[in-house]
């Protein structure tokens, strides 16, 4: 057994694994989904709030313009992440414990740049997008699960 798994409880630490790996992996498919509507050219349907063709084809929803033609659509920027995060919580289930390390950095960048984009959202798009949104709610739980993770951790270092 991992010294990580001892730190977080045995078994518990695999499960904390997991789960990050799981909810990683609804992000994944959100950010795969909006990169392909993105590519194709297709008006992605919207059916809990209205706004989501605002915030997909406003000048927010890509970047590199200069360098790729018609810029890079940032939905496939966090498809990225979503996997990194995902390959490194199933790595870390498997008891490599420097992935585990690399996962909390990640993800912190993962949620500043939620709240960005929510800004965006809601101050300058003056528009939301549920999958937009869908993904916030999903780097929202990864942040907690993280950061519960590290208070269970310290706390049973501190027992």
């Amino acid at each position: 057994m991992s010294s990580d798994a001892t730190k977080t409880g045995g078994g518990r630490g695999t499960l904390w694994d997991a789960a990050l790996a799981f909810v990683a992996l609804v992000g994944l498919l959100d950010a795969c989904y909006l990169t392909v509507e993105h590519l194709t050219g297709q008006s992605v349907r919207c059916m809990i709030v209205t706004g989501c063709d605002e915030v997909l084809q406003s000048k927010y929803a890509t970047f590199g313009h200069g360098i790729v033609s018609g810029g890079i659509p940032v939905a496939a920027l966090g498809a990225l992440a979503y996997f990194a995060v995902f390959s490194l919580s199933t790595l870390a289930a498997f008891g490599y414990d420097g992935a585990r390390r690399l996962v909390a950095p990640l993800v912190a960048l993962m949620f500043l740049a939620t709240l960005w984009f929510f800004y965006l959202q809601a101050f300058v798009i003056h528009a939301f997008c549920a999958y937009c949104l869908l993904s916030a709610a999903v780097t929202t739980t990864l942040t907690v699960l993280v950061v519960i993770r590290r208070l269970a951790g310290a706390k049973s270092r501190l027992a």
